[in-house]
């Protein structure tokens, strides 16, 4: 039968069908992502697009005189490269490039030729730099320079980068599995014991993740020396503190707090890690807060888990530990506080 003209049902006016696709909530999200996709290119290229060395930590081993007389020479080079320090011998200046206290050392003998020591399990480009900043100083007439590499990376680990990319990929691994669970869930736990289960399995995924990602860089690759078991570790805790606190910023901001994890972790965190450039090579702003930022704290850990025997990863563990704690108390706290109706979402009585 053929339908009369003018009976069918109405169709709706472009400009009322616009008005209700635009929303206020639509374009707050639209917005957010904008301003995070200018804060990601600003993040990036600010922090990396003119490398330099700047105040890096580094030894003098030299006769008393000839010690204060070759730091005072370093101090003085122009933009302040290197922050040197004098050294009783060889062996502690290795001692103290291995504990991570120094990223370098000039070692004068006494036959005329100098040593310099540098550590590119530490970052390739920061080694590579000390040496070319050092061989290219104007030298005393008959004295040499060789450089000795006190921690090198591995050959299957270009550039030192692998414990960086490693990092990122367990962090990526936190937040991706939290913004999984909002998708199927919600981005807000039904209650105490929804966040509980959201924890638990944000503790399992961390725990197969870190397992998998040591095993590839380890034993599969061979880009990463060191225990397998001492990665496995820092993966599952990278992953869960990154999960955790995504988990967090969900519970009070909603699906909104994907993008803060994204922008605290991927647009403040991975420039400011020292994978790309080591941290003495980042500009200052950027070098104070890699350290706070769980992909500062792998990367670095990491290195000294492949490269330095495990030193002076004490810190960079306490900060991942704090996000992990933090992130889990926060979760929990966010389901006490902000409990909202969850009636015919999938998995609702669970999560």
């Amino acid at each position: 039968m053929t339908p009369t003209p003018g009976t069918g049902p109405a169709r709706e006016p472009l400009g009322s069908a616009v008005r209700r696709a635009v929303t206020p909530w639509t374009v707050l999200v639209v917005a957010g992502v904008i301003a995070l996709q200018l804060l990601f290119i600003a993040s990036y290229v600010g922090a990396l697009h003119r490398p330099e060395l700047r105040d890096v930590p580094f030894g003098v081993v030299a006769p008393p005189a000839a010690a204060a007389q070759e730091t005072a020479r370093l101090e003085r080079l122009p933009g302040s490269p290197l922050d040197p320090r004098t050294v009783a011998d060889e062996a502690t200046a290795r001692e103290r490039i291995l504990d991570r206290s120094i990223d370098g050392a000039l070692i004068t003998g006494p036959d005329g030729g100098d040593t310099l020591l540098v550590a590119s399990g530490g970052g390739a480009v920061l080694a590579t730099d000390l040496q070319r900043l050092l061989t290219g100083l104007e030298r005393p007439e008959g004295r040499t320079l060789r450089t000795v590499d006190v921690a090198p990376a591995s050959p299957q680990d270009f550039d030192g980068l692998s414990s960086f990319y490693a990092s990122v990929g367990w962090c990526v691994g936190g937040y991706l599995c939290a913004a999984m669970i909002a998708i199927v869930a919600g981005a807000r736990p039904a209650g105490l014991l929804g966040a509980v289960v959201r924890i638990a399995c944000m503790a399992l995924v961390a725990l197969v993740g870190g397992l998998g990602g040591a095993v590839i860089v380890g034993p599969v690759l061979g880009a990463l020396p060191g225990s397998v078991g001492a990665l496995w570790g820092l993966g599952a805790l990278i992953t869960f503190a990154v999960g955790a606190a995504t988990l967090a910023l969900q519970g009070f901001f909603d699906i909104i707090g994907i993008g803060l994890a994204i922008l605290l972790v991927v647009v403040a965190g991975n420039p400011s890690a020292g994978g790309a450039l080591p941290p003495p090579m980042l500009p200052p702003f950027w070098e104070a807060i890699g350290p706070a930022l769980p992909p500062g704290a792998g990367t670095w850990t990491a290195r000294s888990i492949a490269y330095f025997e495990g030193n002076a990863v004490l810190g960079p563990l306490l900060v991942l530990s704090a996000w992990a704690v933090v992130g889990s108390v926060l979760t929990l706290l966010s389901a006490v506080v902000r409990r909202g109706e969850r009636q015919g979402e999938p998995l609702a009585g669970v999560f």
